[in-house]
């Protein structure tokens, strides 16, 4: 197959160059344009298997990004010819990417479909054209804006199940190794960690009680007063007060004075008040007991898992190490989850929640060996 330069002069497409034309692609294209090939028919499959799951605007959307891939499937297949073979299955990352669309669904996997978008090699590639490149680019804001939408949608109860749960992880396993390192027996430990657990769990219930019941009290004391919205068919048109209320909302003041007087107008006219000339709708706050219920089970399941091996009956550096892997393991998935909430790495995130857990517990075990060997 011959496949011409894209820069190929009017000559040189018509064979009458004296510069000989591109020879056939190599060995290394032919595997590169295959591997893209299988690629874009397997995200092509991802978008595919998210639209199933929707209606509506999203649902077209997700299928407008799957005729995208189909296009770029095409590109390379023109290029490929007769050598397209045996279309692979796709990079493992994007097979795994399909299993979770086919399965799931949902903000994780468009957050993890986000990453794959901005990993796109086409715009270093020669072989890809700039519209492709662009596509790649503009997918990516897509499939970020989608996911912005299920990530407002999620209940803010899951986003404090990962921090709450990693919050008892860190602390109970500092708690634990920090008193361990003492050189206390193992029965002090337990008891220490059941403390830490009751303590923080209890600690974290009740400052998300204080925090939701003193947000609801807030937004309370700004909501109008009902009776106000009463009042406007008495008010002196000349005057206009009801401007003030409007600059007083962040107007500015040839706006509030126009939007005022519409209202006025339209009340003096006997069309009625429109509904917003007061009172305006404001966040709903949850539940102070609920939030409390949840954050104290959501750290409780983190800070039970440090003192496991020592309810199993171990003891000494055995304990140390069978809580610190068990720990280092729950870390890197609360890590993991974070960083697919926020767009970002899922592993570099896992790593980081890692580091952080460990440098925390590190110190209070070094803090705990000190202070046992003063103390013998």
């Amino acid at each position: 197959m011959v496949v011409m330069s894209p820069s190929a002069t009017p000559d040189e497409r018509e064979g009458r160059s004296a510069a000989p034309a591109q020879q056939a692609p190599s060995r290394e294209q032919v595997r590169r344009w295959r591997r893209y090939l299988a690629d874009e028919r397997a995200e092509g499959a991802v978008y595919r298997h998210l639209a199933s799951r929707r209606e509506g605007e999203e649902r077209e959307i997700l299928l407008g990004l799957a005729d995208a891939e189909s296009r770029h499937e095409q590109h390379w297949r023109d290029l490929l010819g007769d050598q397209v073979g045996r279309v692979g299955k796709g990079a493992l990352r994007t097979r795994l990417l399909g299993w979770l669309a086919r399965t799931f669904g949902g903000v994780f996997v468009l957050a993890l479909a986000q990453n794959a978008e901005a990993r796109s090699a086409y715009a270093d590639d020669e072989d890809a054209t700039d519209a492709m490149a662009a596509d790649e680019r503009v997918h990516g804001e897509v499939v970020r804006a989608l996911a912005t939408r299920g990530r407002a949608r999620m209940s803010g109860t899951f986003r404090a199940a990962v921090f709450g749960a990693n919050d008892g992880l860190v602390s109970n396993l500092a708690l634990v190794l920090g008193v361990g390192a003492t050189g206390v027996p193992a029965g002090t430990v337990l008891v220490t960690g059941v403390a830490g657990l009751l303590a923080g769990a209890l600690s974290m219930g009740a400052g998300e009680y204080v925090s939701v019941r003193s947000q609801r009290e807030l937004l309370e004391a700004s909501i109008p007063d009902a009776d106000a919205h009463d009042s406007i068919p008495a008010l002196d048109v000349d005057a206009n007060e009801l401007a003030l209320v409007y600059r007083a909302r962040g107007m500015a003041p040839a706006e509030a004075e126009e939007h005022a007087a519409g209202v006025l107008a339209q009340v003096h006219a006997g069309e009625g008040m429109p509904p917003s000339a007061v009172v305006h709708a404001y966040e709903e706050i949850g539940n102070g007991w609920s939030a409390a219920l949840s954050s104290f089970c959501f750290f409780a399941s983190g800070a039970v898992i440090p003192i496991l091996p020592y309810l199993f009956g171990l003891s000494g550096l055995p304990a140390v190490a069978v809580a610190a892997a068990m720990v280092g393991l729950a870390l890197l998935g609360t890590g993991a989850v974070v960083g697919v909430l926020s767009g970002a790495p899922p592993l570099r995130r896992a790593l980081r929640q890692l580091a952080i857990g460990f440098g925390a517990a590190a110190v209070t075990y070094v803090l705990g060996l000190a202070f046992g060997t003063t103390m013998v």
